[in-house]
C-alpha cells in the first residue's frame, strides 16, 4: 500500500484551483512532487493506492488539441478511480452559452473540470463562476503548469534536487517557458532564457518570480542563446509557432533560426546536461534529430511523468493518498 505520509498537504481550503503554479506555495510544490515520485513508483510496481476520485466525475475540457495532456489525464482519473466525462466543445467553448453558465452546470455535476483554452482570462472566468469546483489548467496561451510539474520531476529524478542547477531555455519566451521558470525558481534553480526581440517572457514574469523564488533561484533574460545555454545542466526549447500562431510560421521560422538547438548549440552546456522539450517537436525547426534522439535526450521521460504528476495534482485537490 502507498503510505499514507506520501499524501502531503492537500490544497483543501487554500484553493480548489490550480490555475498557474503560482497557486503552489514552495511546500505544495515539492510535497506534489514527492506524491508524484511515490505514485509513479507504486505504478511500476503495481502497488494499491487509495482512490479519492472513487464515485467523482472530472469533466475534460479541451478547446485545442491534445495527445499527452488528454491521454494522462483520462489515464490519471481512471487510476485514482475516477470517471471522465468530455462534453463537446461545441457545447463548452462554442459560444452557445457563456463560460461561465458552462461552468455552474459543471459544478452541479463533476468534481473536477481539466480544461485547454486560449487565453488565461477565459480559464479564470470558468473558474470565477464555479467557487466549488476544482478547476485545473492544462493549458493556456499564457500559462503551462501541468508541463512545468512533469519537468521538476524529472529534472529531480535525474539531480535530486533542482537547488543549484541551472535551466536554459532557448526559444519563444511561451507559456512552457513561464511555468517552467516560476517553478524551477520555486526549487531554488537558476533559469536563463534565451528569446529572439520581441519573444521574450511576459511583462511581470520577472517580478512575480523575484516574489517567490527560493533562495538562488532566479530567471536572467538575454537575447544570446549561446550565453544562455554556456555551462547549464539543462536545455530546452519548444515550437516556435504555437497552436493559434499558424499565420506566422514563416515569420517565426526565419526569426528562430539561430535558436535552433543543435550538436553545436548543446556543447556549450554541462558535461553530462539534458536535453528537454514538451512535445510535439518540429524536427529540423525548434531542434536536430541528433539532439532530441541523443542520450542526453529525456524528452519521453518528461511526457511520462505527465502522468505521475497530474495524478498526484488531482490526488491533493481532492484529498491526500492515504492507506486503504
Amino acid at each position: 500500500m502507498l503510505n499514507a505520509e506520501m499524501g502531503g498537504p492537500h490544497v483543501g481550503n487554500r484553493t480548489h484551483r490550480f490555475l498557474s503554479v503560482l497557486d503552489f506555495d514552495r511546500d505544495e510544490l515539492t510535497a506534489c512532487l514527492e506524491l508524484a515520485a511515490a505514485l509513479k513508483a507504486a505504478r511500476a510496481a503495481d502497488v494499491p493506492h487509495e482512490r479519492p476520485l472513487e464515485g467523482r466525475h472530472v469533466a475534460l475540457l479541451f478547446e485545442k488539441p491534445s495527445l499527452r495532456t488528454r491521454s494522462t489525464f483520462q489515464i490519471a482519473v481512471r487510476e485514482l478511480g475516477g470517471d471522465v466525462i468530455e462534453p463537446q466543445e461545441a457545447v463548452t467553448f462554442g459560444g452557445r452559452e457563456s463560460i461561465a453558465d458552462v461552468a455552474r452546470n459543471l459544478e452541479r455535476w463533476v468534481h473536477a473540470a481539466v480544461v485547454r483554452t486560449f487565453a488565461q482570462a477565459r480559464l479564470e472566468e470558468f473558474a470565477a463562476a464555479a467557487p466549488s469546483l476544482r478547476v485545473v489548467n492544462a493549458l493556456t496561451d499564457e500559462e503551462h503548469p501541468c508541463q512545468a510539474l512533469a519537468d521538476c520531476l524529472t529534472l529531480q529524478e535525474r539531480w535530486g534536487s533542482l537547488r543549484g542547477r541551472t535551466i536554459a531555455f532557448v526559444g519563444d519566451g511561451n507559456n512552457v517557458a513561464t511555468s517552467l521558470a516560476q517553478a524551477a525558481a520555486m526549487l531554488g534553480a537558476r533559469i536563463r532564457v534565451a528569446s529572439p526581440r520581441g519573444y521574450e517572457l511576459a511583462a511581470g514574469v520577472h517580478a512575480t518570480i523575484a516574489r517567490i523564488a527560493a533562495p538562488g533561484g532566479l530567471v536572467e533574460s538575454t537575447y544570446d542563446p549561446v550565453a544562455a545555454v554556456r555551462g547549464a545542466d539543462a536545455v530546452y526549447t519548444d515550437v516556435w509557432t504555437s497552436m493559434g500562431q499558424e499565420s506566422e510560421v514563416g515569420l517565426r521560422q526565419q526569426t528562430f533560426a539561430p535558436y535552433q538547438v543543435n550538436g553545436g548549440l548543446m556543447a556549450h552546456a554541462a558535461p553530462g546536461a539534458v536535453f528537454m522539450h514538451c512535445l510535439p517537436a518540429h524536427r529540423g525547426d525548434e531542434v536536430t534529430d541528433e539532439v532530441i534522439d541523443s542520450a542526453q535526450s529525456v524528452v519521453f521521460d518528461q511526457s511520462e511523468n505527465r502522468l505521475h504528476t497530474q495524478k498526484a495534482l488531482l490526488a491533493m485537490l481532492a484529498g491526500p493518498c492515504r492507506r486503504r
